[in-house]
């Protein structure tokens, strides 16, 4: 009787923390699309499937759309590993404020004009390398 009980509340201790697993995965998944992270995905399977034809693309962009949760799984795992369940809460509340908001909308283009910076300055180092290599 006592490993029954005891095995019961083993049970109830998993299921526990499978929920709060659970409810902390969904809200980084939220956070993530709050990010802009889901309207950047929209637009790249968009423009992957730019050649597709137009008979096919319906069909297409249904597959794609639906390798998205397998993503954001990916991407909630690897955020979770750095953030408590309660900072992923704080963040959602800030991308629910007008900065946050505003942050989303220009996140991504602020994000490829850095990387073009990040290019330039790249070539330039590069060349002030092989100055130095002679």
């Amino acid at each position: 009787m006592k490993k029954l009980v005891l095995a019961c509340m083993f049970l109830v201790a998993v299921a526990t923390q499978a929920q709060e697993t659970s409810q902390f995965k969904t809200e980084t998944i939220e956070f993530i699309k709050l990010t802009g992270a889901g309207a950047a995905f929209d637009g790249a399977i968009a423009q992957i499937g730019f050649q597709v034809t137009e008979a096919n693309k319906e069909a297409y962009t249904k597959e794609a759309m639906a390798t998205l949760d397998g993503l954001y799984g990916k991407i909630a795992d690897l955020y979770m590993e750095e953030f408590t369940q309660n900072e992923i809460k704080e963040l959602v509340d800030f991308y629910h404020t007008d900065l946050g908001k505003k942050l989303a909308k220009k996140q991504l283009g602020l994000t490829q004009k850095a990387m073009t910076f990040g290019q330039s300055w790249g070539m330039e180092v590069s060349q002030i390398a092989q100055k130095y290599n002679e």
